[in-house]
């Protein structure tokens, strides 16, 4: 009996590694594809639903599809009930995993054919490299989802007639809200209802438990869900708790319902149970009461959504809201949005810099320096916490660039507080010329020019500022020599000549970063592309 429990046990890990494998080679093959579908189909609740199910199933990872639904929020391509639409259907679509195992595991005997595909993906993981090695590690994983099925179904087997329906709570209001605990707790030891809706199918096809009992399990494991999404609120951004409090109130009230919905299916689905499919009625009780609880949600969403924003308020600089941790788990849709970040940083600084020369007020409330020190401290850290993909010399270019570029800003805006140097350009018809020429490479239709325009002008600009200031250093030492000019006034006109200098280098050398992440992205793009096509060829 020991050794029966052992290998039911051994079964539920050998599920658990399964699904961790396939899901963490489907995500990798189709990041791109997904991040493309979700971007393109989720112009409604309805619709980001639709497409949140569709791609849970496909990629088998929930939480995958939900953050990437944070960084389009964040990154402003969707609306927050637009996501939610999104999130809301990846919980139809975890229910597939249940059809598989139900459908699959249970009614088909794959536990010894699967042995040789787990050896073959093994193989191909190991020795090939880029798509060969994840499509061969997400068939290990499929396979070892059937065979931690077949160790289930060996090991409860052995307790047929030793562990009835009646060594569980009964089919009591308060037994099924004891049941409804377990499987909650079930959920979150495993942290995953797949695994936990697989033990209830082999408890349930073993005689174990009957299916009201094996029903109430699976909706406290629907409910147990909300603890991991719980705890990416905690330290999170505003978008992760959002989306972990929206995750949280709707899987509750979708338990409620499918708690008193569970008499009435179980009429309806006598015949099943009768004979002997009581697995297929208990994956499609899942899957009923998760799609009625998103159609009965779905018109209400944007009311929700509010409700949701006023639970959870903004907090922090406007400037770095989008900086969600939740999203570090796509490394390429945080640097996307800490790249966002840097835009508004570069062009708040800027704007900085114009009013320190003269230049007529912007049109939005200048940010205080200590906000934007503040700001940039916060995207260098986000961005030291974004994981490089192993051999992905792209990206790290990539990323290498968004810390020079951050140094450059935290330098110039260091550079808009030496009022002293500025002060002395207006006392200077030259120092003035010169700085009226920064003024107009800065200017909003400079600014809306191609950044390869921008950075070849500014390069001349660098260039400029560094021959005038040789030269007017000659002329003024010359002058001071002479005792024409106060050594004083000198020394301040070379700084100021310096802090001219300095400015366009620093200006350029932001053009030239961005200029270099602009090709890298399009290199990727390029990439992703060529792999598409490729596949849509295969």
């Amino acid at each position: 009996m020991f050794s029966s429990f052992l290998s039911a046990l051994g079964g539920v890990g050998l599920f658990l590694i399964g699904m961790m494998l396939l899901t963490d080679g489907l995500k990798a093959l189709a990041a791109q594809r997904m991040r493309d579908v979700l971007s393109r189909f989720t112009s409604t609740p309805l619709s980001g639903a639709a497409t949140g199910a569709l791609t849970t199933a496909v990629i088998q990872s929930s939480s995958a599809t939900t953050v990437a639904a944070v960084g389009f929020v964040a990154s402003g391509l969707l609306t927050f009930p637009q996501a939610l639409g999104v999130i809301f259907g990846a919980n139809v679509g975890t229910t597939l995993t249940g059809w598989l195992v139900a459908v699959l595991g249970f009614k088909l005997d794959l536990g010894q054919i699967a042995l040789p595909f787990v050896f073959f993906g093994a193989i191909a993981r190991l020795v090939f490299h880029g798509r060969i090695a994840l499509i061969g590690q997400a068939l290990a994983g499929f396979c070892l989802i059937f065979i931690g099925i077949e160790h289930m179904k060996d090991g409860l087997d052995a307790f047929s007639g030793v562990v009835t329906p009646t060594d569980f709570p009964p089919d009591t209001l308060f037994g099924r809200l004891q049941l409804l605990f377990i499987g909650m707790l079930i959920t979150v030891v495993t942290q995953s209802s797949s695994a936990g809706v697989a033990t209830a199918l082999a408890a349930l096809g073993a005689g174990a438990i009957n299916f009201p009992q094996a029903a109430a399990l699976v909706i406290g494991m629907d409910v147990g869900t909300t603890f991991t999404a719980a705890l990416a609120t905690i330290g999170g951004g505003t978008m992760a708790r959002r989306t972990g409090y929206a995750h949280v109130i709707y899987n509750v009230l979708t338990g409620v319902m499918a708690f008193f919905l569970l008499g009435p299916f179980q009429l309806v689905a006598g015949t099943l149970t009768g004979n002997g499919d009581a697995q297929i009625a208990l994956v499609a009780f899942h899957s009923s009461f998760n799609a009625l609880g998103v159609l009965l949600v779905l018109p209400f969403a944007r009311p929700f959504a509010r409700l949701v924003e006023r639970l959870v308020p903004e907090k922090g600089s406007d400037l770095t809201s989008r900086l969600d941790p939740l999203v570090l788990r796509d490394p390429h849709a945080a640097a996307a949005l800490a790249g966002q970040t840097i835009a508004e940083l570069d062009a708040a600084i800027i704007d900085r810099l114009r009013d320190r020369l003269g230049a007529k007020p912007a049109s939005h409330e200048e940010l205080d320096r200590e906000d934007l020190v503040k700001a940039i401290a916060e995207t260098r850290t986000y961005l030291d916490r974004i994981i490089v993909p192993p051999n992905d010399m792209v990206f790290q270019e990539a990323l290498k660039g968004q810390f020079h570029i951050l140094d450059h800003l935290a330098r110039l805006l260091y550079r808009c507080e030496q009022r002293q140097r500025i002060d002395e350009l207006a006392l200077d018809h030259r120092l003035k010329r010169l700085a009226g020429l920064i003024l107009g490479v800065t200017g909003t239709s400079a600014r809306q020019q191609d950044i390869k325009t921008q950075e070849k002008t500014l390069d001349r600009l660098r260039l400029l500022m560094r021959r005038q200031r040789r030269l007017n250093r000659d002329r003024l030492i010359a002058m001071a020599a002479a005792d024409k000019v106060p050594a004083e006034t000198v020394w301040l006109k070379l700084d100021a000549l310096r802090w001219l200098h300095r400015v366009a280098y620093h200006l350029w050398r932001i053009r030239l970063h961005q200029n270099v992440l602009l090709d890298a992205n399009r290199d990727l793009a390029s990439t992703v592309e060529e792999a598409r096509i490729d596949v849509d060829q295969d």
